[in-house]
């Protein structure tokens, strides 16, 4: 196998279910230690922090980790939008969101506003989104503020079948004003150039995942080799209907070599 010298990693689905392990996962990233490899876990929740996904992997999995090995959606949209060149230092965001994604604006460039003075509208999934910021928010779009979302991702997993994921909320303010947002999570490029960054730009990095419409798509539109791990969403049927394969599949993680 090809040697890579960089690890993107998806996190649900290709290194735990939920709060239940997946034990060639650990031995997957123990590997990772081992061979002294560089890699940085991706994700495109943006509700929790990297403190608290940091502290999951480590107490739940076992799977050590500090919040400087995460990169969420929300600190992704958050250096977005910092970097945005709008020609301003402070940018002004009313933002919709949940505990990763007001920790991840909370930085000396970014100032959180109320809607009528907003140069950005940012959301990410919301479980207490309302009528009220719906109105919010598509008053703020239609004043002129950009339109930014997290993630795309209409369906979250859960017990009880596929909870509505921020992509439902997303569609609700493109509908009431009339503009589609600019979505920063996997599979578009924004978090991928975050995340490379944070690696400090390595020459052959690989995209590790599960679901082959974020994961492996987001390795194939950056230019980045992936490795879809058939733990997850993505069957093997389905993808083998895709006109772009993954540049490896494997079954588990105990099948992968460095």
């Amino acid at each position: 196998m090809a040697k890579y010298d960089a690890y993107l990693i998806d996190l649900d689905g290709t290194i735990y279910h939920g709060k239940n392990r997946i034990p060639e996962a650990k031995r997957f990233v123990d590997g990772l230690k081992k061979a002294g490899i560089p890699y940085l876990f991706v994700t495109n929740n943006s509700t929790k922090t990297a403190e608290a996904f940091a502290d999951d992997l480590t107490k739940i999995h076992d799977i050590q980790t500090t919040p400087e090995q995460v990169y969420t959606s929300a600190m992704a949209t958050a250096d977005f939008v910092a970097g945005d060149p709008s020609g301003k230092t402070i940018k002004k965001v009313y933002l919709i969101g949940e505990a990763g994604l007001k920790e991840a604006f909370d930085r000396p460039d970014i100032q959180i506003v109320d809607d009528e003075q907003a140069d950005y509208v940012v959301m990410g999934l919301d479980r207490q989104f309302s009528y009220q910021k719906l109105m919010e928010a598509t008053f703020a779009i239609q004043g002129g503020a950009k339109f930014i979302a997290t993630n795309a991702d209409t369906n979250l997993p859960s017990e009880k079948g596929m909870l509505p994921g921020a992509g439902s909320l997303v569609a609700a303010i493109e509908t009431a004003s009339g503009v589609s947002a600019t979505i920063i999570a996997k599979p578009e490029a924004p978090i991928m150039e975050g995340a490379l960054k944070r690696l400090k730009m390595p020459n052959n990095p690989i995209m590790v995942g599960d679901n082959y419409q974020t994961d492996i798509l987001a390795g194939i539109q950056n230019g980045l080799s992936t490795l879809l791990v058939y733990t997850g969403v993505s069957t093997k049927e389905q993808v083998a209907k895709k006109e772009i394969q993954p540049t490896h599949s494997i079954d588990n993680f105990d099948q992968w070599s460095f």
